[in-house]
């Protein structure tokens, strides 16, 4: 039985002196993160979003993925903030208000320049009965509503921004992490789930407003829980329109999942190869909806694939 303790047990006195000192070890699976800030909107994120996470073995001492600061920047003026990995600062100075999104976005960063021994998919990730559903998609398709929605449906989640895809083996690693809401899909999951909890919300960002939605403990509990594929869907969300559904040809699909990579090309030709035997195991479908409650019905409804899929 594990004897770490969850971020839980500190109270926010103890949280703030270890985020303004010596920095917060925290096991953010699959990875271990010693975190800095002195900045409290970080503070009011950790303790919302990641108070079932264990803490670090060894807090202080031990080994870690990354070291990453937010730092405050020009407090007298418009107080800004900035997101370090080390000493090096790779994105622009943001309002202190996005600061706990700023460290969510920069972690995204961290695990997409420098963990190749996966190929990262910007694409949601939930896993039920033992298969998985990949959901590529650019900004603004519906995609964390919809990750969001199947995770409080049942589903469980693997990641809503990055699949971390085993080249080799083709399996799924999780890394189950507060799936980022903005605009009207905030009060969309609210309204449909009142208990959720969400983290500080970012006004104004360049993604408009943004909050996080906790992780449920169901998917943090097995996030040593690798999945494979079972289907591709393309979701696309249109005011109005009528739940449609269309089988996507194999060879678009590699094109499309190789435009949804951070790093495939990292990997060369077995990369490829790695994107082409996901898809060959999977069903691929183009997803339209507006009515969230019908794209979780026909979730509900998918059966795994046939041998010969998708032509």
């Amino acid at each position: 039985m594990s004897t770490q303790r969850r971020l839980s047990s500190l109270s926010r006195p103890q949280l703030d002196r270890l985020l303004c000192g010596e920095g917060l070890g925290i096991v953010i699976p699959p990875f271990v993160v010693r975190v800095r800030s002195p900045i409290p909107v970080v503070a009011d994120g950790l303790e919302r979003l990641y108070s079932d996470h264990l803490l670090a073995p060894h807090d202080g001492a031990g080994f870690f993925d990354f070291h990453v600061a937010v730092e405050a920047r020009r407090p007298w003026f418009r107080p800004l903030c900035v997101f370090a990995l080390d000493d090096r600062q790779p994105f622009t100075p943001l309002a202190q208000g996005e600061a706990f999104a700023l460290f969510e976005w920069g972690l995204n960063w961290c695990v997409t320049s420098h963990c190749h021994q996966w190929i990262s998919l910007h694409a949601a990730v939930l896993e039920r009965g033992g298969r998985a559903v990949v959901l590529p998609a650019p900004p603004g398709a519906g995609k964390s509503t919809l990750c969001a929605a199947l995770m409080l449906r049942g589903w469980r989640l693997l990641s809503d921004e990055l699949t971390l895809l085993e080249p080799g083996s083709g399996w799924v690693v999780p890394s189950p992490r507060p799936i980022s809401l903005k605009n009207a899909s905030i009060d969309v999951i609210l309204e449909r789930n009142p208990g959720c909890v969400l983290g500080p919300v970012a006004h104004d960002t360049q993604k408009g407003t943004v909050a996080h939605l906790k992780v449920l403990p169901e998917s943090l509990a097995r996030a040593e829980e690798r999945a494979l594929p079972a289907w591709v869907v393309f979701p696309r969300y249109e005011r109005g329109a009528a739940l449609q559904v269309q089988p996507r040809a194999k060879a678009t699909t590699v094109v499309e999942l190789a435009r949804n990579s951070f790093n495939q090309h990292v990997h060369g030709r077995a990369g490829f190869e790695a994107l082409v035997r996901l898809v060959d195991a999977c069903d691929s479908f183009d997803l339209r909806y507006s009515e969230l409650d019908q794209a979780l019905a026909w979730f509900d409804a998918l059966q795994p694939p046939s041998p010969a899929g998708v032509s």
